[in-house]
């Protein structure tokens, strides 16, 4: 299955009062006619809100142009068995992501994280089980450990069951340690794709917080994402990244999508959008080349501690 290089994703913008609903409703149509065919949720995002609105607009397009991912794991509702990875909540999550996309199936369904209260034996089985019934094309893990994805693949591959064929880890410029170090040895010799999210770390890598915190940008008004992105080291990379893309006619963003589009194993990079002006820059990013000697200049600035 193809996927665009960059995609749409529908966590923060979709399904609450961040963006009004016409203007998401401008995003998804401005996507779709960019090229951009696949669209990534989760049952999380705003509790079954963001599935909706998005599910709503992307009903316009035929379905085989399309390539759309939910996921499940975290607490739906406060009733113990409506969180996890069990076969409980497995089967009981698919139906209703279903419902409120109003659609069929979808393509790709993440375990969001790894279940430490469920074997993986348990989750595998009824993953190949909604695979088998047709609800789900194909299936996939985002932020799980790499023992867990090989452990996963092995009990997958020993009983002839769907295999785990996508991870969504967070990846950017600013976070690579833990993907490049752990999470692609894994992967890579599997056969495991990876679809990243964060590429542009809450916006870090766009440089709108070169002077500080904008009113009514996202650090303004989430601590954590400020905290453990905005650090001096952070802001003085960004920084140095400037010349290099301006030397290349970009902005900074594109050249973080393109960085990213060029790493090992990445096939697609889930990029957010407040406005439809957002999503033809971040698509031009797929165009954008990177010779070996600019990549050496990134990679010298990113080094800098």
């Amino acid at each position: 299955m193809k996927v665009s290089a960059v995609s749409l994703g529908g966590w923060i913008n979709f399904g609450g009062d961040v963006v009004a609903r016409d203007l998401n409703r401008q995003i998804v149509e401005s996507a779709y006619d960019a090229g951009i065919n696949f669209f990534d949720l989760a049952d999380a995002y705003e509790a079954g809100e963001a599935e909706k609105e998005m599910g709503a607009i992307l009903k316009q397009y035929p379905r085989h142009t399309l390539v759309i991912s939910s996921k499940l794991f975290w607490p739906m509702s406060d009733d113990v068995n409506d969180r996890g990875l069990s076969r409980k909540h497995i089967m009981e999550s698919i139906d209703k992501t279903l419902q409120r996309l109003e659609m069929d199936y979808i393509d790709i369904y993440f375990c969001h994280r790894a279940d430490p209260e469920t074997p993986i034996y348990e989750t595998a089985k009824a993953m190949n089980d909604i695979v088998t019934a047709g609800k789900v094309l194909y299936w996939g893990t985002s932020e799980w450990p790499a023992a867990k994805i090989v452990e996963a693949h092995e009990i997958c591959q020993r009983y002839g069951w769907a295999l785990p064929q996508v991870e969504q880890p967070n990846y950017s410029m600013l976070y690579r340690d833990r993907v490049e170090k752990e999470i692609l040895p894994a992967t890579e010799p599997r056969g495991v794709g990876l679809v990243t999210f964060s590429p542009l770390a809450q916006g870090m890598l766009t440089g709108k917080y070169d002077d500080g915190v904008p009113e009514g940008s996202r650090f303004s008004q989430n601590e954590n994402f400020r905290n453990r992105l905005m650090i001096e080291t952070n802001i003085q990379r960004v920084r140095n990244l400037k010349p290099i893309a301006d030397d290349l006619g970009v902005s900074r963003a594109q050249l973080a999508l393109a960085w990213n589009l060029r790493q090992m194993g990445v096939s697609s990079v889930i990029t957010g959008a407040t406005r439809a002006e957002h999503i033809a820059g971040n698509v031009k990013a797929a165009d954008v080349e990177l010779s070996d000697d600019v990549i050496e200049a990134i990679d010298q600035v990113l080094a800098v501690e």
